[in-house]
């Protein structure tokens, strides 16, 4: 599941150990009631990714989680074929590689950095999509030696309870964000990620503060300044967060239910939050 976690990872976000002081309008756990259903439902922003000591995992979250009758993720992660069908998906089409997406004399400038970042070269990944690397390079930016993710501990959890994960969008969905990118404006990105690592990792730190507040708005103005780049906003939050609504309702209307998402999902004008509002829900921050 290493791999999954890192596909998630670019696609945002963050934990913490203690609640720093809170905004009493914001959560990250939030409770979606009216419009005619029969139970709550409940939704919270997740971290793909985090250092161990800022693990965060309040009983309240958990409890909402094994109550539910149906619990999502991003992704089906119970599906067994879930890492094939990655792989399959993130190979360049047959023929072309990275280095020639560069130009060999930038690939290596590009690899030389890479090395002394991860530890090997980029020649490993070179028959996949920019997007592999692009997630070999985030997973430095958290600078220490263990790791959390909020995914793997809801399936510990749905396992120990016998509850099957469902996934609000399919691995196709989600490599397609990242298709629907042109190569020339990613490998733009990954040269800046490579030539501003440092940057890359106090973002990061500011970010993780910030989650601190469990201010979903701010989150998301910070996520969509990070994405301008390349132009990502529309693939990576709008056009999914409105995909997720109508998976939402239908399981909402059968029973109480559990979505788990990156937290910059959840807030701004286009955020989950406020879609579900536009469709008549009554959407509460549930005090953590």
């Amino acid at each position: 599941m290493k791999k999954i976690k890192l596909l998630s990872l670019f696609l945002i976000l963050f934990s913490f150990t203690s609640v720093a002081q809170t905004n009493d309008k914001s959560s990250l756990l939030w409770e979606v009631s009216g419009k005619g259903l029969q139970q709550p439902s409940y939704l919270f922003g997740t971290v793909h990714m985090i250092c161990k000591e800022d693990f965060f995992f309040p009983e309240t979250v958990q409890e909402k989680f094994i109550n539910a009758k149906s619990v999502y993720l991003e992704l089906d992660m119970d599906d067994p074929s879930i890492i094939m069908k990655m792989m399959t998906l993130l190979q360049l089409p047959k023929g072309q590689t990275i280095q020639q997406l560069f130009g060999d004399s930038a690939f290596k400038q590009f690899d030389s950095a890479y090395k002394k970042i991860t530890g090997s070269s980029a020649m490993s990944f070179n028959t996949f999509k920019p997007f592999m690397l692009m997630t070999m390079i985030t997973e430095k930016t958290l600078n220490c030696p263990a790791k959390e993710s909020y995914e793997q501990s809801f399936m510990k959890l749905a396992t120990k309870h016998q509850k099957d994960i469902k996934g609000l969008e399919s691995m196709e969905d989600q490599i397609a964000v990242f298709d629907a990118i042109p190569d020339s404006l990613e490998i733009i990105s990954l040269k800046e990620m490579v030539n501003q690592f440092q940057k890359q990792i106090a973002d990061f730190q500011k970010l993780v503060a910030v989650y601190k507040t469990q201010d979903v708005d701010s989150l998301f103005r910070m996520t969509v300044k990070g994405t301008d780049a390349l132009n990502a906003e529309a693939e990576l939050l709008t056009k999914r967060n409105s995909k997720w609504i109508p998976v939402m309702q239908k399981s909402m209307q059968e029973g109480s239910s559990f979505f788990a998402v990156g937290a910059a999902h959840l807030g701004g004008d286009i955020g989950v939050i406020a879609l579900l509002r536009k469709q008549g829900y009554t959407v509460k921050p549930v005090k953590l």
